[in-house]
């Protein structure tokens, strides 16, 4: 019996329990040389995800709010969980960049973006190349690429059927691969998709530090706001428990995630007084704090600016 009972835990079905998470309190993680202590708590919504052992999906027919997801609905039909959750710790590298580029740009101090780094972060099953994820691009032909933008305009260049060479890094080796371009309704292509995380110099100094089980990019817009609110001397937070979800850009913009009932729900628990959530997901969220009659305020955001605007108008 003890036998059957451990392999029930250890068998995984292909599907995940998608439950009610928490919050990282970023003051933990986020750092700013001689940067401004605050009162109140910015915090990072998160999604607690279950394994999809044989009890813990019978449990998710009896507790309130765990839900089963095929993995199929969480990557792509030729992407492995393994490749996806790799994938996504680069998204989450992207993710800080940008919350600390685009924060010393709103608070007015200086950094400069010396360059940027492409790295493939998926293989559609179409493509005809022995690129592999998390290779990061350095030339295409001999020429050398900066940035993503410099990348897909030389591939613009060429035509279906062509055959071109990349030089990647990969392990910390230089290697060098190829590929084959076909014909999509977009245009040309090479058949990745890319992520690009930067290389700048910031005065004073940041550190954002994520744990290895932590990924992905929707905690962008609640780390810069953590940074912005460590370089200026205002508390945004004016005291009260902050927290919120959303990606963001360099430029401060801010995009919508999955999940956001299941933040809610876990921010809820954790005493917020204020849930950011991005526009695009604000009418999930509404729905969710009607149905459970939350306390809560909610605000809708559309980019960091916007965000800081909205939390110094509450009293």
């Amino acid at each position: 019996m003890l036998v059957v009972i451990v392999l029930l835990f250890l068998v995984e079905l292909p599907y995940k329990i998608y439950a009610p998470g928490g919050m990282v309190d970023l003051k933990t993680r986020v750092s700013v040389d001689e940067g401004n202590e605050y009162d109140g708590t910015l915090g990072m919504a998160y999604v607690s995800m279950v394994r999809g052992s044989i009890p813990y999906l019978l449990l998710s027919y009896v507790i309130p709010d765990w839900d089963i997801v095929p993995e199929s609905e969480l990557k792509y039909d030729n992407e492995t969980m393994e490749e996806k959750i790799e994938a996504d710790k680069v998204s989450t590298q992207q993710s800080i960049d940008n919350a600390i580029i685009a924060a010393y740009h709103l608070a007015g101090f200086p950094i400069e973006v010396e360059s940027e780094n492409v790295h493939i972060t998926y293989i559609d099953e179409q493509a005809n190349t022995d690129l592999e994820i998390l290779d990061v691009v350095k030339s295409v032909n001999s020429v050398e690429v900066s940035s993503t933008e410099e990348l897909k305009k030389l591939i613009e260049g060429y035509s279906a059927g062509d055959e071109v060479t990349f030089l990647v890094e990969r392990d910390g080796k230089m290697r060098e691969c190829h590929a084959t371009l076909y014909d999509t309704v977009d245009g040309v292509k090479v058949g990745v998709a890319l992520t690009t995380t930067y290389n700048y110099e910031e005065d004073p100094s940041a550190n954002i530090t994520m744990k290895q089980s932590e990924s992905g990019p929707s905690g962008g817009l609640m780390m810069s706001l953590a940074i912005y609110n460590s370089l200026v001397s205002e508390d945004i937070t004016k005291g009260k428990t902050v927290i919120g979800t959303g990606t963001i850009d360099i430029d401060g913009n801010v995009g919508a995630i999955g999940g956001v009932k299941y933040k809610l729900i876990g921010a809820v628990r954790e005493g917020a007084d204020v849930f950011l959530v991005p526009s695009d997901n604000y009418e999930e969220a509404l729905e969710v704090k009607n149905e459970k009659d939350y306390d809560i305020i909610l605000l809708s955001v559309d980019s960091l600016s916007d965000a800081i605007a909205q939390l110094n108008a509450l009293n």
